[in-house]
């Protein structure tokens, strides 16, 4: 037996016959698996972010320049990219209930290793390996929703599953700035760190695989989406194919994953420009300091929570399971809402906060369409690694806002770094209305 042979997917148990049991056994475990999912990803967040809000600290403390602190995240991000899509074929073919669980347990550690750091060679290093260990977060969550959730249902749990992101991302601000002004930066990354790793120990005792590991019905079945079930049967073939095949035919040579991926990447600049640059931003142009600037990022993550639910229900209720309609909608508001921002000339706390709430809510809305799309738009047995694909894209996206933007605000301060957003909104928004027309008849959107 293989020492990794329990990251395996669990084996189907003998379906269980009584319709009632079946009943509470799907009530119970698809609340179980889902608050489970949630505040697990949120332990990610928690780590995956405590630097961002710890730079101000570490570059007082020891005098990095911007394009240096731009570097780690740089670092973070593309190992992060690259690990996320590997995990996501990892992720089709495992178990799970350890997958997630081992991997927040090392991006703990990996913080905690951080905080007794100091050159830039040692923050690279163990952000690096902290990248790896994050891709690990999303692929199981993404599995866990395609197989306990039908597709009808799935883009309003979705959207829950992902405000996960809002929720950490929402507190690690005040959580870092909180700390490191009352002790330092060293010791809140590695509370941060030390938490993670106990919410990975309770991931492993509170999850399970799929449906059948547990004597379920598939939950197409379970809900009787004869829709979703014929469907099924006709990627019966597909799924039974060979993994290889269907990784080059469904997604390597897929045009609709590869103009989501592209997307994604526009997003992912434009979320994570605001997210990792928005506290240095209004601490120059505004003079706050790092708890009230951490505090308008908080607001951008509560905006991006109530677009992120926004999102799921509206492209499932109103626009019937099509995901496009709806962000390109967005994109077209987040230009006016860029405008606005640029715009505004009163510089005040309260007006900033409004402002970032709905920059947030404009941004997080396509970025959770943009995966759910992805995963839709292939058989479910590839599922997570067609998230996983367009995932890389998105956090290329974010490596660009690391040391390359942090150069552009070097050399061309904030001009620099709201002409790159705007080119960005731009791109996107010409992709998603070629990805919508006629010009491209997708399957499923």
């Amino acid at each position: 037996m293989s020492f990794f042979s329990f990251l395996a997917p669990a084996r189907a148990k003998d379906l269980i016959e009584d319709r009632e049991q079946i009943n509470r056994d799907y009530k119970y475990w698809r609340i179980r698996i889902f608050y489970s999912i949630y505040f697990g990803y949120a332990a990610f967040y928690l780590t995956r972010k405590s630097v961002t809000f710890a730079l101000p600290f570490i570059e007082k403390d020891l005098g990095f320049t911007k394009a240096q602190l731009g570097f780690l995240a740089t670092v973070l991000y593309l190992s992060y990219g690259f690990s996320k899509f590997v995990s996501s074929i990892a992720s089709d073919q495992s178990n799970p209930r350890y997958f997630m669980a081992l991997s927040l347990i090392a991006t703990g550690i990996f913080n905690i290793a951080f905080s007794f750091s100091s050159s830039l060679f040692l923050f690279a290093l163990f952000w690096l390996l902290n990248g790896i260990a994050q891709g690990g977060g999303w692929p199981p969550v993404a599995k866990q929703l395609t197989f306990w959730f039908t597709q009808k249902e799935r883009g309003a749990w979705w959207s829950f599953a992902t405000t996960a992101h809002n929720f950490g991302g929402g507190l690690i601000p005040l959580i870092i700035t909180g700390i490191a002004q009352a002790y330092n930066w060293r010791t809140a990354i590695s509370i941060t760190g030390g938490f993670s790793i106990l919410i990975g120990f309770w991931l492993m005792n509170r999850m399970r695989d799929k449906p059948e590991s547990l004597g379920l019905p598939a939950v197409e079945v379970y809900k009787n989406d004869l829709e979703a079930i014929a469907k099924t049967k006709q990627q019966e073939k597909s799924e039974n194919a060979d993994f290889k095949k269907l990784l080059f035919k469904e997604i390597l040579v897929n045009r609709g994953v590869w103009m989501l991926a592209l997307s994604y990447f526009f997003v992912y600049v434009l979320r994570t420009a605001f997210n990792d640059w928005g506290v240095f931003y209004l601490m120059g142009t505004r003079d706050y300091s790092p708890v009230t600037a951490s505090l308008t990022i908080t607001c951008f993550e509560i905006g991006g929570f109530l677009g992120v639910l926004a999102a799921g229900f509206a492209s499932d209720y109103i626009f019937k399971g099509r995901r496009i309609p709806y962000m390109i909608y967005s994109t077209g508001f987040l230009a006016l809402g860029l405008l606005i921002f640029l715009a505004n000339p009163y510089q005040h706390f309260t007006l900033d906060c409004l402002l970032m709430g709905l920059l947030g809510f404009l941004i997080f809305g396509p970025q959770l369409l943009v995966g759910l799309a992805s995963s839709e738009f292939v058989p479910k047995k590839v599922a997570c690694t067609a998230n996983g694909f367009a995932g890389l894209f998105a956090y290329l996206g974010a490596a660009f806002t690391g040391y390359p933007l942090g150069k552009v605000i070097d050399k061309w301060s904030w001009q620099g770094f709201f002409l790159v957003l705007s080119v960005c909104i731009s791109l996107n928004f010409i992709l998603l209305f070629f990805l919508n027309t006629n010009l491209f008849k997708s399957k499923d959107h």
